[in-house]
Formats: C-alpha cells, structure tokens, sequence
C-alpha cells in the first residue's frame, strides 16, 4: 500500500541524445537522497539504543485516577502517595457527589467528566470505587477504558461492583485488593522485561545476520521492479495507541489507496516482486529496526492502519484492548490463518479475538511457539497471503 508520487516528464520530452545525460543527474540526485535517508536512520537507531539499554518503556510510571469513594478508595490514593517509586502517579479523583476526608481535595468532577479528563490526560489505569447501586454507570465506564485504551480496576467495597462481574484476576495495593477484569500477564514487570529483552536479542541477531546479506539483495530487487523507493512507510498505533512509522518493503507500485484500501487478491497493485515478498513474509523486515527500538514487539498484535483503526475500533467488541500491549511482526491471529485482508467485520472480529486470548495468555513459550510457527508458514502456501 503505497501513495502516489508526481513522476517527471522530462525524460520524455528528451531531444534524441539527451536521455543519457538526462539519466545520469536523475541518477545521482537519487543516490544522494538514499545517503541522507541512510543518516537520518542511523540517528534514530542511536536515538533508540539509548532508549533500549535503559529500559526506558518498562519504567515509565502509570498515571491513574479513581471514580467512587470509599476507606478503600483512601487506601489507594495512599498508597499511589506514598509509593511513587513503583509507578503509580495518582492524578483525581471523581465522583457525582461532594466528597469528604483526604479525597476531597483532589476532587475534579462527576462521573461523566472522568472521561474527559482520561482522554486528555492520557490516564492509564482508572480504579472503580462505585457502590453497585451505579450498575449502568459502571458498565458505561467499563466499555469507555475498553474503547480508549484504558485499563479498568475495581476496587471492592461493601456493596462493591465486583459481586456482578467475575473477577479474573486479584491484586494487592498495599492492604487493599483490587480486582483486574482481565488476566494480562505482561502487566507485570518480570515478564514484560523477559519479552522486551528477547526483542532485543532476536532482532540484533536478525540485522547483524541476515539483514547484511539479504537486505542489499532485496532493496535492489524492490528498486528494479517498479518506480519508488525502496521502503513503504505508514503510520500505525503502538502500546497505549502511541502512533509510529511503520517500515516494510514496497511490494506495490506507487498508488493513492495506500491508507484507505488493504490488498485484495490478484491485486494489480501488488509487483511481480512484491507478491514474492509478501507471500514469504520477507516485506515485513524492516520491521525488526521497529523492534530494536522499543516500537514494536517480535510477537504481538499486527498493527493495522489508522483508517482500520477508525472504521472498526467502534463496531467490533475490545477492538482497541489489542493496544494494551506492543504490535508484533507476527501474532497469534497471524500463524492461526487471520492475516491479509479482512473482507467483512466477522473476519475482524476473529482476528480481535485471537489477539485478546493472545494477550490473555502470554507466556514465553508461546512467544516461542508463535516465532516458529511463523517461520514454517513461510514455506507453506497460504491462502491469504496475497
């Protein structure tokens, strides 16, 4: 999928022995914009080595606010007070009534206006202390953090919320548990950290020992194939719905559907090298530097285009839950057969599926699983990779 670039003239109202020199400027000028491309790369790759020996992602602090009230509410706003160092910054609190006691001076409105301020604010944890009396607030809210990419928690009280629901997982803050709806094992930091520095080991290893060799080769095949540049790039969300490019290699000649229409079978789009490519998994490549800086993940939900994102993110149930994690050159949706196009919103639906159960499942082992798998696929046909 790529946009449609203004292509010169000139060469074809070229004079008879004029071409040749006519080429030869063309020629250059394209070589020098390669050489300051390859420079300005190499300082996003330092930029991001720093990011990667520092951790920099698995250290940054959770910011939350809580809605209810209640001594275990005061507990939590304690707790995130008095244990900065473990990530939590506590940023207000709401509730339709006046509050008493230490919450209420970090009052910032009612229910309806917690939502507000977690969009703007880019809150990522919202802590629920309403009584079960506010059921149709409490779901409402519920589906909001799933829309938003906001992890819901509720906080158990003496006519909690949490009797309605089943509880999947159980976590202490301080004295206090609070009750996650979702089971996320990389929510935790031991095994984030164990995913993360495989990333890194897995794509050094995958550039320094494969892209040396077979990345020339295919930059050149993609450059002969048809006019453009050798990399396709599209802006695409990440963890938390951070946007970042996206690199893969050109498999399509320069169109100006790129964003708006994904590749259908026989599409006349796709070049006699970008089938190859794209059938073998090889386009996705340069996605490993994506890996390397903390962008992206080995394994994860495939990211999907923007206008994906807007077109589904409201139809299709936990839709965005799929952002609680890094996107993956290849997923559990993928090696399960739901890669390429999704012709209709139930084969959408499938795919959101297998990426939540993914995130619900993590393991190491799977990963591993998932990473093998993905690399016999590539000598297999596969129906839907076109």
């Amino acid at each position: 999928m790529e946009k449609l670039t203004t292509q010169t003239m000139a060469d074809a109202h070229a004079l008879p022995g004029q071409s040749h020199r006519h080429h030869r400027p063309d020629l250059n000028q394209e070589l020098a914009t390669l050489l300051r491309s390859s420079r300005q790369q190499l300082h996003n790759v330092q930029h991001g080595l720093q990011r990667v020996i520092t951790f920099e992602p698995l250290t940054s602090v959770k910011d939350l606010i809580i809605v209810g009230e209640g001594p275990a509410a005061e507990e939590i706003f304690q707790y995130c007070e008095d244990q900065t160092v473990r990530g939590y910054r506590f940023r207000g609190v709401f509730h339709d009534q006046s509050l008493q006691g230490p919450l209420a001076p970090h009052q910032l409105g009612g229910i309806e206006a917690a939502k507000a301020f977690a969009v703007q604010n880019r809150i990522d944890i919202l802590y629920c202390a309403l009584p079960a009396k506010y059921r149709e607030e409490i779901t409402d809210l519920m589906e909001f953090c799933e829309r938003n990419t906001i992890r819901f928690r509720v906080i158990p009280g003496p006519d909690s919320f949490i009797s309605l629901v089943e509880a999947t997982d159980l976590t202490f803050h301080g004295a206090v548990p609070v009750s996650r709806l979702r089971n996320e094992p990389l929510d935790r930091r031991g095994n984030r950290l164990l995913k993360r520095s495989f990333d890194i080991v897995f794509s050094f290893l995958v550039i320094t020992l494969v892209f040396t060799w077979l990345f020339p080769l295919l930059a050149l095949m993609v450059k002969l194939s048809s006019k453009g540049p050798v990399f396709f790039k599209q802006t695409r969300l990440g963890e938390r719905k951070k946007k970042f490019t996206c690199y893969k290699f050109r498999s399509m000649q320069m169109n100006e559907e790129a964003d708006s229409k994904q590749a259908t079978k026989d599409d006349p789009r796709v070049t006699r090298v970008g089938a190859f490519l794209r059938k073998s998994n090889l386009d996705e490549l340069p996605q490993f530097f994506n890996v390397l800086l903390g962008q992206m993940s080995v394994v994860g939900p495939r990211p999907h285009p923007l206008k994906l994102n807007d077109q589904f993110r409201d139809i299709i149930d936990k839709y965005m839950v799929r952002h609680f994690v890094r996107p993956g050159i290849t997923g559990w949706a993928q090696v399960n057969g739901f890669r390429g196009e999704t012709r209709t919103p139930e084969l959408m639906e499938k795919r959101v599926e297998l990426d939540v159960w993914y995130l619900e499942n993590w393991s190491f082992k799977l990963d591993l699983k998932i990473v093998v798998k993905t690399v016999t696929n590539m000598f297999r046909k596969d129906e839907m990779a076109y």
